[in-house]
């Protein structure tokens, strides 16, 4: 019993004060709103998709990837090295603001990013997981926007 109740205890101490996981439909509503529905000719499912596989839909999502040498911050896990902070900060934002779950801050730097080159490209997860996929309509089934 005193195991049990340590357990619980560090669990409730490792847990983000404030963490949320926002909904499939609220994420997908949120992208609309800050007009990501085929900005630059990218689909809003494709937004959905790529909030999914980034972060699970969690917009205070943080992952330190210590191979690479950065750190992805927030819905689409926006990396400090090239878009926030002391990198090379092309955002012009800090990486807390990429954390905000009214997310103004993290749609406005994924404008920014879409605009480069390789477009959507550059997030490799999405290369992988969703340029290819011929399920996407999934991501805004039932969806009200």
């Amino acid at each position: 019993m005193q195991v049990y109740l340590v357990l619980l205890l560090l669990s409730y101490l490792l847990t983000p004060v404030g963490a949320s996981i926002l909904g499939r439909c609220v994420v997908a509503k949120m992208l609309h709103e800050g007009g990501l529905d085929y900005y630059e000719g990218y689909s809003l499912e494709n937004w959905v998709c790529l909030a999914y596989f980034e972060s699970k839909f969690n917009p205070s999502a943080v992952y330190e990837n210590l191979q690479a040498g950065y750190t992805g911050f927030g819905l689409f896990q926006i990396r400090n090295s090239d878009w926030c902070d002391h990198g090379k900060n092309l955002c012009a934002v800090s990486c807390s603001a990429l954390l905000n779950p009214n997310l103004r801050a993290t749609i406005e730097c994924a404008k920014k990013i879409v605009k480069r080159k390789k477009g959507m490209g550059e997030w490799p997860t999405w290369s992988k997981n969703c340029q290819l996929s011929d399920t996407l309509d999934r991501w805004l089934d039932g969806c009200d926007l």
